[in-house]
């Protein structure tokens, strides 16, 4: 076993430094999170391993503008980055990639081949977006422009599940050694989704990104590594709360069918604020086995532009990538109507329909708040929520507004009574705590980093895995300051 001295350990803003002075022991990993609150925003963190520089995931802000909705990029010299791992393309890991890569110019990207085809679409719709932003005076500039995309996507390398691979691209074999290997296990979040296991300096360092470890009705549970690990970067999205007693995901799904039905018997329609990506394609998929069952009709089914393109990739793949239904081609099967732009206000409002659109936080002039308009006043109908909103988001607001009050869905029209019913679902593409707790004790890490959540939920990680594994350190990393893991 290596020596090593170490100092007693010193508190920066809720991460715990120690200072190692080496007596034949590998170099220390350094870990920084470069994500600008403690909280689910511009996720992004650097993992400093064999003198080589590792960039886990280059998110975006889905609330907040120019630099403070990028993560402390500021932070990584130029042309100092050697490698860029991509966990799945959602905008809260994928937004800031062109940002990144623009003043990294020597840094392959590594992905899936499923994330590249969505991050190619998922980016190109950021362009438009802030492109549109720029226009109406929303923002000063654009971060990137489609021609930017189109550059760093040249870099993009893919790479299968279960397969070593190096810093250049390089399948490795199993008993192949290199300073740092990399190798992609299922996270079951969303299509293409994975946790990297990182072999350094003789330590594993396994980064799960987000992470579902039971089964959705399109991804299965994750698959990710069950040995023991040196060093876990874990995500808390729902660290918050509890798993209700007795609740079931066949429960749920029971539930919302009958909430559909209810607001067709009351002459209504039914709105669900979803997330193009992911979200989107599970409910498709609930829809198809709602119909089955004969829960509902067979009733007419729209989704946004963006949704539809998305979905035409989780089609394209099905036979390819982890999932569940490998022959159901949703886009064929249920045969949505898309419901794309300007159209939101050529669409009128009829009953026995149901408009799943996007966004699931329902941002301003974003087609599911555009259409809520439509809803938040009329008895007769139904916003269901079927996933994660931020308090402070539209879509977080009108869920803690109190029946019969005003509801504010942007601040440049008039408030509305809320008159229509609102329900909320448990579909999360996040684990439970209850899992990732028992994930943790399984892998038993020497340190584990807790990352990608509010305040509350990275406490009560913090202090069910300090009882569960008194040997392990559990770090919070404070923004900005580097951590010897």
């Amino acid at each position: 076993m290596a020596l090593c001295s170490c100092s007693p350990p010193v508190e920066a803003g809720g991460a715990t430094i120690r200072t190692y002075s080496n007596l034949n022991s590998s170099p220390p990993l350094i870990f920084t999170n470069l994500t600008r609150a403690a909280e689910i925003g511009a996720n992004c963190y650097r993992l400093e391993a064999a003198g080589k520089n590792l960039i886990l995931d280059a998110g975006m802000h889905p609330r907040r503008e120019g630099p403070e909705g990028l993560p402390l990029l500021e932070h990584l010299p130029p042309d100092s980055v050697d490698a860029i791992l991509m966990s799945h393309a959602h905008q809260d890991h994928l937004g800031a990639l062109p940002v990144l890569m623009r003043a990294q110019p020597r840094a392959l990207t590594f992905m899936t081949e499923a994330t590249r085809q969505l991050c190619d679409q998922m980016l190109h719709n950021s362009a438009n977006v802030m492109q549109f932003k720029t226009d109406d005076g929303q923002m000063a500039r654009p971060h990137f422009t489609h021609r930017e995309v189109g550059i760093c996507a040249k870099r993009w390398r893919t790479a299968p599940l279960h397969t070593r691979f190096d810093l250049g691209g390089e399948r490795l074999r199993r008993d192949e050694e290199a300073p740092v290997s990399l190798e992609f296990y299922d996270a079951g979040h969303i299509l293409g989704s994975v946790g990297t296991l990182i072999r350094a300096e003789g330590r594993t360092v396994l980064y799960a990104g987000d992470v579902q470890f039971d089964d959705q009705t399109i991804m299965q549970g994750a698959r990710l590594p069950e040995e023991p690990v040196d060093v876990l970067i874990m995500e808390t999205t729902r660290g918050d709360r509890a798993t209700p007693e007795g609740f079931t995901r066949a429960g749920e799904e029971t539930r919302l069918a009958e909430a559909i039905q209810a607001a067709f018997d009351r002459g209504g329609a039914v709105l669900i604020p979803v997330f193009a990506l992911g979200k989107t394609q599970e409910l498709l998929a609930m829809f198809h086995a709602f119909r089955r069952r004969r829960l509902i009709p067979s009733c007419p089914i729209y989704i946004g532009g963006l949704g539809t393109k998305l979905t035409e990739i989780y089609d394209r793949l099905a036979p390819h990538t982890p999932r569940q239904h490998h022959d159901l081609d949703l886009l064929n099967t249920v045969q949505p109507f898309t419901m794309a732009g300007k159209a939101a206000d050529a669409t009128p409002l009829k009953p026995g329909r149901i408009y799943a659109l996007s966004s699931g936080m329902m941002t301003e002039r974003t087609l599911s708040n555009t259409y809520a308009r439509h809803f938040v006043s009329d008895p007769r109908q139904t916003i269901l929520f079927v996933g994660y909103a931020d308090p402070e988001s539209p879509a977080g607001r009108l869920r803690a507004t109190a029946p019969g009050t005003l509801a504010q869905l942007d601040p440049m029209r008039p408030a509305q009574p809320l008159n229509c019913e609102v329900d909320v679902f448990n579909f999360s593409a996040h684990a439970s705590r209850e899992s990732i707790r028992a994930y943790v004790n399984k892998v038993r890490p020497k340190k584990v980093l807790l990352v990608h959540g509010d305040a509350p939920a990275l406490e009560w990680f913090r202090s069910a895995l300090a009882s569960d594994l008194p040997e392990s350190e559990i770090i919070l990393p404070a923004p900005g300051q580097p951590v010897e893991v």
